[in-house]
């Protein structure tokens, strides 16, 4: 299993978003990378990493064999293309449905399925959001190997985000209760609020009984 940083997340998370809807600009340089990372849209959360920063990444990914110099590359300015996946080097074979949900996963985080349907839309196509659902439920035992996890649902939430589990710096939240059993909960005491009001009515009810057979 690939472990990663948070920096280094979103440099491949960039590689596999320009890899499919900026082709022509792909292998990216370090320039391209640095704006990448550093977009203000369709990123979560927003970084400000300088391009000394992001060539340490890169660094990084290189020896990890990640990320390779493309020796194709014409001119002075090195240029760079991922290993992360699809590739004959690496274990990492995604359909394209998968590999849009792990590329937005990186980008932006904690996501529901319909919100990673919607945002990946540059990047694969999805006909409905159990598409989507069917590709994280693949995600979770893919060759053995368990890359997103479905997280406990927010109390008042409909939906359960999904996190991919590349990144060893990623917070996740736990909650004490589902929502299903918070409302479960608030049911319960409501019930019990009405019983109780129910005994004083019928207690208030006896007491004025009584006081009108004494003024009788």
């Amino acid at each position: 299993m690939i472990t990663l940083n948070n920096e280094q997340c979103r440099v491949i998370g960039v590689m596999l978003e320009k890899e499919i809807t900026t082709p022509e600009q792909y292998p990216l340089s370090l320039n391209a990378l640095t704006t990448g990372c550093n977009q203000k849209s369709n990123r979560e959360p927003v970084m400000s990493l300088t391009e000394s920063q992001v060539q340490n990444v890169v660094d990084e990914l290189i020896d990890m064999k990640l990320l390779m110099i493309d020796q194709l590359a014409s001119g002075r300015v090195s240029k760079y293309q991922h290993r992360f996946c699809n590739t004959q080097f690496g274990s990492l074979q995604f359909t394209e449905q998968q590999k849009a949900i792990i590329c937005v996963l990186l980008l932006r985080g904690p996501q529901t399925p319909g919100e990673l349907r919607t945002r990946s839309q540059r990047l694969a196509d999805f006909a409905n959001v159990q598409e989507a659902e069917q590709a994280l439920e693949q995600l979770q035992d893919l060759n053995g190997q368990v890359l997103v996890q479905k997280l406990p649902r927010e109390p008042g939430k409909r939906e359960s985000r999904y996190v991919q589990l590349f990144c060893d710096d990623i917070d996740i939240p736990a909650f004490d209760d589902s929502s299903d059993q918070v409302v479960a909960a608030q049911s319960g005491s409501l019930a019990n609020r009405v019983t109780e009001l129910e005994a004083e009515v019928a207690q208030l009810k006896e007491t004025v009984e009584r006081l009108a057979q004494l003024l009788d």
